[in-house]
């Protein structure tokens, strides 16, 4: 029987990212995938006849673009075009416009409150010096603060001196920063309640945080670090869907010379003598390797598929009390036609990006507290886009795509499990949030799928339906994430490693964790690197 170099276990985009450096490197790689389909939550599925869908992950930005240049994602069919537009609207209603031109966005700002128009250059240049400072950190591997080796000395160093050489403000500003909350942070520099309602959205997208909950002001910020075109903090659509991020991923690995299997679940990480050496199938076939590589979430990772007698006990409770809580719910729906929003101006390009139907800081956090007593959110924060406005193959002529992320949706109601019932149930109050600004939106709809956080977790391996595999807290960053003393991408065992987004620098469709992963393992098997790496650059 073959043996391979290294098992990828799981094809979601970080494990794809992991497999394809590897390959490159010259390593023997398999992928095995427990899905009949590739990409995990970047995925593009027909779930209705002539539509694609983006049914979990739905915009791009994140993906670092180093990563893009090394494995050659152009050539290998991916392409990512900036959205123009988005609107929030107002229960009164009126909307605020996004606008990318920053005359025009500075006028739509100034029609709120000329104060505000002014004070959003004040936060666009402050949330830039932290992008700035902690985008260097990327593609980097967490220095071990407890290590006395010349990398993470080195590593430490290069932290220090980047904050050293800020002057004493900034300093203050920047430790304030990661533990704030994303509405305290915007009171700082905001007057109107639907700009700061706004720009608040990105502080609670995937986390289990409300507004005003310390730390979801980094949340914001994670949201900010991608580009699109060397645009910081744009978003785009991956053209056909975001399964083409990991068709892309896929066929790099494949021209690399690396293989992957669907259908073939993970039964169990096999060990001896305190080292990897292998899998088991849930078929019962065993394949070998020097290395295991999990893409799955820490949890899943050393709770499911590993024998707890090959793993220290202390471990073992540390994995348990990591925070994986699931908040979000997702509606994909097909529409029959495009639909109006009265509230905006004729022929506006606005709906070519996201819409937003909750116009203030306390409506956010009432729905939170919904969310904290166990029911979804009754009048829930969207983030809803209809791709199909800038890519047509995802629909056929005339028809559209909407896709609605939907913030907050619990594991678990305070009844117990969720039912059919209640996911309808659920789906409903998200397609009345919507209706209430679209006239004619209810009419149009051909098709609707509703996925809880149990549909996310039973489809996609996502645990508790977390979309970052895992809260973006500053308990679990950097050399914290996912447990302190193992954030440089190794496991308790020889020969094992994690690259999923419960590995630094967390969640997202960023690529990152699968890369940094690939740049440790080449380097225990002492392999020449293949691994774009920007710690340490200025």
């Amino acid at each position: 029987m073959k043996t391979y170099d290294a098992i990828v276990i799981g094809a979601g985009h970080n494990g794809l990212t992991n497999a394809a450096f590897l390959a490159k490197a010259g390593l023997n790689v398999l992928v095995v995938e427990k899905n009949p389909y590739i990409g995990g939550a970047t995925v593009s599925r027909e779930l209705h006849p002539d539509w694609i869908y983006s049914n979990c992950s739905y915009v791009c930005s994140l993906l670092r673009p180093e990563i893009y240049r090394a494995l050659d994602l152009a050539r290998h069919g991916l392409q990512v075009t900036p959205y123009a537009g988005g609107a929030t609207f107002l229960q009164d209603g009126g909307y605020l416009g996004s606008y990318w031109d920053a005359e025009v966005k500075y006028r739509e700002f100034a029609r709120h409150s000329k104060h505000d128009a002014n004070a959003y250059l004040r936060f666009k240049a402050e949330t830039a010096r932290q992008c700035r400072f902690i985008r260097d950190f990327m593609l980097a591997t967490p220095p071990d603060p407890t290590s006395f080796k010349p990398r993470d000395l080195k590593e430490l160093l290069h932290i220090g001196q980047k904050f050293v050489g800020m002057d004493d403000e900034v300093m203050y500003d920047t430790l304030r920063f990661w533990t704030m909350s994303v509405g305290e942070y915007l009171d700082e520099f905001f007057e109107s309640d639907v700009i700061k309602a706004h720009l608040a959205g990105s502080g609670i997208i995937g986390t289990a945080l409300g507004p005003y909950s310390p730390g979801t002001a980094y949340v914001m910020l994670h949201h900010y670090m991608g580009d699109v075109d060397g645009n910081l903090g744009a978003w785009g659509f991956a053209r056909g869907g975001m399964g083409a991020v990991a068709n892309a991923l896929h066929s790099s690995l494949l021209s690399l010379g690396g293989e992957l299997r669907c259908n073939a679940g993970v039964e169990q990480i096999l060990v001896r003598d305190g080292k990897a050496y292998g899998v088991v199938l849930d078929t019962g076939e065993e394949i070998k390797s020097r290395v295991v590589v999990s893409n799955l979430d820490v949890k899943r990772t050393f709770l499911t598929i590993m024998d707890q007698n090959d793993l220290d006990a202390r471990f073992v409770e540390r994995v348990r009390n990591f925070h994986i809580r699931g908040s979000s719910g997702k509606l994909n729906i097909a529409l029959d036609g495009l639909p109006t929003f009265p509230a905006l101006p004729a022929n506006s390009r606005l709906i070519d990006g996201d819409m937003h139907f909750v116009d203030s800081l306390e409506r956010m956090e009432k729905a939170y507290d919904d969310w904290k007593n166990k029911t979804w959110s009754k009048d829930p924060y969207l983030d809803m886009l209809m791709p199909t406005t800038n890519d047509p193959t995802m629909a056929p002529p005339g028809k559209h795509f909407m896709s609605v992320f939907v913030q907050y949706c619990p594991p678990e109601l305070d009844s117990g499990e969720w039912t059919d019932a209640q996911r309808d149930a659920f789906g409903q109050t998200v397609i009345q949030q919507i209706a209430r600004y679209s006239p004619d939106f209810e009419n149009l709809i051909l098709h609707a799928e509703i996925r809880t956080p149990k549909e996310l977790e039973n489809e996609v391996g996502l645990t508790s339906g977390n979309i970052f595999q895992g809260e973006l807290t500053m308990d679990q960053l950097l050399f914290n994430r996912p447990l302190p003393g193992f954030a440089q991408y190794r496991g308790p065992v020889g020969g094992m490693y994690l690259c999923g987004s419960s590995t630094h620098p967390g969640g997202g469709v960023m690529a990152a964790p699968g890369a940094n992963a690939a740049r440790e393992i080449l380097s225990d098997l002492k392999c020449g690197n293949t691994v774009p790496e920007n710690f340490g650059d200025d």
